[in-house]
């Protein structure tokens, strides 16, 4: 039985990204190099052939998912649990505003599960929706198929945290994500030793490339 795929897509660049401002649940749209960038990344993805796409209802990630979806020919489902992490009054500022006003929650922030930005969600919370969201929409993904997400950077990476299995301290390890990029898990063969709930495998992290068939003992 093929495995099934999981690629988790961050949207395009908007204006506030630009500006290096905290958007949070605030509906910004992509910039004109935003939509260029989900036009690209839409065309390099098509050839993993998704049979699924979901997408965050903020406009920035909507507009990157119906892309691919109109390129693909496949419907495109609107979850609004893939949202970004609300970050109550962090929202509309500069990370120099927020390092400024909020230092030592910021430097807190990336590594405890438990800081709520602004006074907002916590991280655990993030990956606890965004999972469901994902789990959810797997339910109708074949075998051989592939969903893609489309959401935001801080979403999918509690996510794909808590898929990997990794404690929410360990979720640093893994980079920002660059704007339309993309990362891609491949579901574990049931016959694979894995850890227990362990389903996953990182296969691409933060990619603007396809992935290309590895060859290893450790197959």
């Amino acid at each position: 039985m093929s495995s099934r795929r999981l690629v988790l897509w961050r949207h395009g660049q908007t204006v506030w990204n630009a500006e290096n401002r905290h958007q949070g649940q605030i509906d910004i749209p992509l910039n004109d190099v935003g939509v260029e960038q989900a036009r690209h990344a839409a065309q390099t993805l098509l050839a993993m052939k998704p049979t699924h796409v979901i997408a965050s209802d903020l406009s920035r990630a909507l507009e990157t998912g119906r892309t691919l979806a109109d390129l693909a020919g496949v419907e495109l489902t609107i979850d609004e649990r893939l949202r970004e992490t609300f970050a109550g009054e962090w929202q509309g500022m500069t990370r120099d505003e927020i390092m400024a006003k909020y230092p030592e929650d910021y430097a807190a922030w990336g590594g405890d599960s438990e800081i709520r930005p602004g006074g907002g969600e916590t991280r655990w919370e993030v990956s606890e929706r965004v999972v469901e969201a994902i789990e959810h929409a797997l339910v109708t993904v074949p075998a051989g198929g592939t969903l893609v997400v489309a959401s935001h950077g801080g979403a999918l990476r509690s996510a794909l945290g808590r898929l990997l299995g990794l404690a929410p301290e360990q979720w640093t390890i893994l980079g920002v994500l660059a704007n339309a990029q993309w990362s891609v898990l491949s579901e574990l063969d049931e016959n694979m030793p894995k850890l227990p709930g362990l389903k996953w495998r990182l296969q691409e992290y933060n990619a603007g490339s396809l992935p290309e068939p590895a060859i290893g003992d450790d197959k």
